[in-house]
C-alpha cells in the first residue's frame, strides 16, 4: 500500500509539473502565433528537425540504462555524465559545419545563423539529461515540478517580449534557450548529487550493453517522427508546414501532460518489479486501462470543439490546422497502449526486443510514408493513423508471450472507455448545429462534455472512473 501512494504521488507531481508547464508554454505559443506568422513558425518547426535527431545521440540510451539497472552507483552515474558532455561537445560542432549544407538544400540563407544559436540547446542537455535520471530513478519528481515551471515561466516572458518588438524567429529560439537553461540550472541546485571524480569504461561499457539499443530505437523514431517535417519542408511550403505542425500541437500538449507523468513514473516501478511478471502485467493493464480513460475524452472533446478552438485561441489565419489537429487527436487515442507495453519490455530488460520492433514499425510507416508524400500533406497525415494502429498491434504483440496479456485483451480493457468518450463527443458536437456566439458555443460544449462524460462513467459504474474515485476518496 505504502509503495501505491508513492507511485500514485510521483504521478500527480509529474503530472501537476508537466500540466504547469505545458499550460504556460500553450499560453506563450497562442501569443507567439497571434504575434508571428506561419512562415516564421514553420522555418523553426524545420530547424528543431536536426536538434531533435541529434538530442537522441547525447541520451545515448544512457538515461533508461540507469534507471533499469537496480543497483546504478554513483561511479556509473558520473561515467555516463562525463561521456555525454563529451558527446554534446562533438554533435555541436557538427552541427555547426553542417548548418550552411541544411540552409543550401532548404534555399534559405538564414537557416544558418538559426541552426548554430539554437544548437547551443545540445550542449545544455548534456548536464541535464543525467540529472534527468538521477531524479527518476530515485522517484524525486517533485523537483521537476521547480524546475520546469521556473524555466517555462521566465522563457515566456523572454519569448513573448521578443516577439512583441519584432524579433521574429529569434523570439522562439530565445524562448526554447532560455527554457533550457532556467530548467537545468534549477535542477542542478534543487538536486545534491554531483559527478564525482570517478569514471569507468567499464561502467559505461556494461551500460552501453543495453543503451544501444534504446538509443538505436530512439533514433529511429526521431527520424521518422521528424522525417514528415523534413519533407513537407522541402517539397511544400513553409506555411503549410506551419498548420501540419502547429494541428499537431494542441493534442500533443495535452498527451504530453498525461503520458509523460506515467511514462516517467512507469519504467522505474516495472524495473523494481521486474522478477515478478504478474505484478508488472497489472501495472500495464492499470496503466492504459487510466491513461485510456483520461486521454480518450479529450481527445474526443478537441475533436469535437477544434473548430471553435482555433478561431478564438489563435485567429482565422491558423483554421487550416483544423483537419491535421482531428487526425492527430484519433492516432492519440491510442498512446497508452504504446507507452505502457514499450516500457514493460524495456523494464524486463529486453532492450534487443525493443530495438526490433521500432525497425519493424519504421520499416512500415516508412513504406506509408513514402506512397503518401506525392499525394500532398493532408494524405501524408491520414497515414500517420493507419502506421498508428500498426504500431499498437506491434508493440503489444511481444507481451502476449513475456506477459501473458495480448493486444486484444488490451483492446477490451479499454473499450468501456472508448465507447464513453465517443458518445461523449457525439453529444458534444450536436451544438455545432446552433446559431450562437462562438465562445458561448465553445464553453458550453466543454461544460455539457465532462458533465456527460462524468455521469455515464458513473452511471455504468465504469472501473477505471470507480478507481480513480475511491483513491480521491482515501486519500481525503
Amino acid at each position: 500500500m505504502e509503495k501505491k501512494v508513492k507511485v500514485i504521488s510521483n504521478m500527480i507531481w509529474r503530472f501537476a509539473e508537466r500540466s504547469g508547464a505545458q499550460t504556460v508554454s500553450f499560453i506563450v505559443s497562442i501569443v507567439l502565433a497571434r504575434l508571428l506568422s506561419p512562415d516564421m513558425y514553420g522555418t523553426i518547426a524545420l530547424i528543431m528537425v536536426f536538434t531533435n535527431i541529434l538530442q537522441v545521440f547525447i541520451d545515448s540510451g544512457m538515461g533508461s540504462a540507469l534507471i533499469q539497472k537496480k543497483d546504478a552507483d554513483d561511479t556509473e552515474f558520473s561515467s555516463v555524465f562525463y561521456f555525454n558532455c563529451a558527446v554534446c561537445v562533438a554533435i555541436y560542432f557538427i552541427l555547426i559545419c553542417a548548418a550552411p549544407v541544411i540552409a543550401k538544400f532548404y534555399n534559405d540563407t538564414a537557416l544558418v545563423a538559426y541552426i548554430r544559436v539554437i544548437g547551443i540547446l545540445l550542449l545544455i542537455s548534456g548536464v541535464k539529461n543525467i540529472q534527468q535520471a538521477y531524479v527518476s530513478k530515485h522517484m524525486m519528481f517533485k523537483r521537476f515540478f521547480y524546475s520546469t515551471l521556473g524555466g517555462t515561466i521566465i522563457s515566456a516572458f523572454v519569448g513573448i517580449t521578443m516577439a512583441y518588438y519584432n524579433f521574429g524567429c529569434w523570439a522562439i529560439i530565445a524562448q526554447y534557450l532560455t527554457n533550457a537553461f532556467i530548467d537545468t540550472l534549477v535542477l542542478w541546485i534543487t538536486v545534491k548529487w554531483r559527478p564525482s571524480l570517478a569514471f569507468s569504461p567499464a561502467r559505461l561499457k556494461g551500460l552501453y550493453s543495453y543503451g544501444w539499443k534504446l538509443l538505436c530505437s530512439s533514433l529511429l523514431d526521431t527520424v521518422y517522427n521528424n522525417l514528415r517535417n523534413l519533407i513537407i519542408g522541402k517539397m511544400y511550403t513553409k506555411q503549410e508546414l506551419a498548420f501540419y505542425d502547429k494541428g499537431n500541437q494542441f493534442p500533443m500538449t495535452i498527451i504530453t501532460n498525461i503520458n509523460t507523468s506515467i511514462d516517467s513514473v512507469l519504467l522505474p516501478v516495472m524495473s523494481e518489479e521486474q522478477n515478478n511478471k504478474d505484478n508488472v502485467k497489472n501495472i500495464v493493464r492499470k496503466s492504459i486501462e487510466l491513461s485510456t480513460y483520461v486521454i480518450a475524452p479529450l481527445m474526443m472533446g478537441l475533436i469535437a470543439i477544434s473548430d471553435s478552438v482555433v478561431r478564438i485561441v489563435l485567429t482565422d489565419k491558423w483554421i487550416e490546422c483544423v483537419p491535421y489537429m482531428r487526425i492527430f487527436c484519433i492516432s492519440y487515442i491510442f498512446y497508452p497502449i504504446h507507452t505502457a507495453n514499450l516500457n514493460a519490455i524495456k523494464a524486463l530488460g529486453r532492450s534487443d526486443l525493443f530495438l526490433k520492433l521500432e525497425i519493424i514499425k519504421k520499416a512500415v510507416g516508412l513504406v506509408l510514408l513514402l506512397i503518401s508524400m506525392h499525394y500532398g500533406v493532408m494524405v501524408m497525415a491520414y497515414s500517420t493513423l493507419i502506421s498508428g494502429v500498426a504500431a499498437q498491434i506491434i508493440n503489444s504483440w511481444p507481451n502476449k508471450k513475456l506477459l501473458g496479456y495480448s493486444y486484444i485483451e488490451q483492446i477490451k480493457d479499454i473499450m468501456p472507455n472508448l465507447l464513453l468518450a465517443v458518445l461523449m463527443g457525439g453529444l458534444v458536437i450536436i451544438f455545432d448545429f446552433f446559431d450562437m456566439p462562438i465562445l458561448l458555443k465553445m464553453i458550453i460544449q466543454v461544460l455539457t462534455g465532462i458533465a456527460i462524460y462524468v455521469i455515464l462513467s458513473a452511471a455504468v459504474k465504469n472501473r477505471s472512473f470507480v478507481y480513480i474515485k475511491n483513491i480521491a476518496l482515501k486519500r481525503k
